[in-house]
């Protein structure tokens, strides 16, 4: 029986070490996913101004942009390919609102958008409206994906009219499930590329803020929930929170930490479990 009991403690301890590894190891994958993030973000802060110069055609001569819809799909495309950083950026969308932050069109085939209060929704938005660039985050009503859930991203740049007053605003966003698969999968690209056996870990890339975590699609729930569990937001107050994990009979290292860049407590967390 003391033998027994010797060989559990071992593989106990075996376990918990090759967690330790993946946590260690997070702690690289965390990194290298901040500083995707921030050149994320500075493609947009970077870009979306000068789109917003190029849309003030828009409204050039008293044009309103609103008679003509299929013109400001056309003008948010051109932008896009004109624009490096807009063209290179993350975005699941453009769109412009008119200067009460009504939605007017975006780019997308299907707008659903159109006609909505982005002021309602998030309040921050004006100041673009005010002549400002900002970057906030809310969520776009209607039904919750297979996934859960989520939340919104979004970025706006005030259009200005030949009189120099504020037309409409140019926004672009994404989901942060949206994200977190676009940072997963850039992850295990990298790993990819690093890998001599051609084995990858166990990987999941996780956004957090106040109002929950939010995994790529595919992201077993169980997982999330074990990060939700850890209290992101609270545990990354003073900087980078870390610890080990056993979910479904698997052991993992976790790590999480804010990013200042993506705004308020918006955060990453990387769970990995070594093969």
């Amino acid at each position: 029986m003391r033998r027994m009991t010797l060989v559990i403690v071992l593989a106990a301890l075996g376990c918990t070490d090759k967690a330790k590894v993946s946590e260690r190891a997070a702690h690289a994958n965390l990194d290298a996913l901040t500083t995707i993030a921030n050149a994320d973000v500075a493609q947009v802060e970077n870009g979306l101004p000068l789109g917003a110069a190029k849309l003030s055609a828009l409204w050039a001569k008293g044009n309103d942009p609103r008679q003509d819809l299929h013109a400001v799909r056309q003008a948010l495309a051109r932008m896009r390919r004109e624009v490096p950083d807009l063209n290179a950026a993350k975005s699941t969308f453009f769109a412009i609102a008119d200067d009460k932050g009504i939605a007017i069109r975006n780019d997308l085939e299907e707008d659903v958008m159109a006609g909505q209060d982005l002021l309602k929704l998030f309040p921050d938005l004006a100041k673009a409206e005010g002549g400002s660039y900002v970057a906030t985050t809310g969520a776009f009503p209607g039904r919750p994906p297979p996934s859960g859930p989520d939340r919104d991203w979004i970025a706006a740049a005030p259009i200005k009219k030949d009189d120099g007053t504020v037309g409409g605003i140019v926004l672009t966003g994404w989901t942060f499930r949206r994200f977190a698969y676009h940072l997963q999968e850039q992850l295990r690209h990298d790993l990819e590329q690093q890998q001599q056996n051609g084995k990858l870990p166990v990987l999941y890339v996780m956004l957090f803020d106040e109002t929950g975590v939010y995994g790529a699609p595919q992201t077993p729930k169980v997982n999330e929930e074990a990060i939700q569990g850890v209290g992101p937001v609270k545990a990354t107050v003073a900087g980078v929170a870390e610890g080990t994990l056993t979910i479904t009979e698997r052991e993992f290292g976790w790590v999480a930490a804010r990013v200042p860049k993506l705004g308020g407590s918006i955060g990453i967390a990387v769970l990995r479990s070594e093969l």
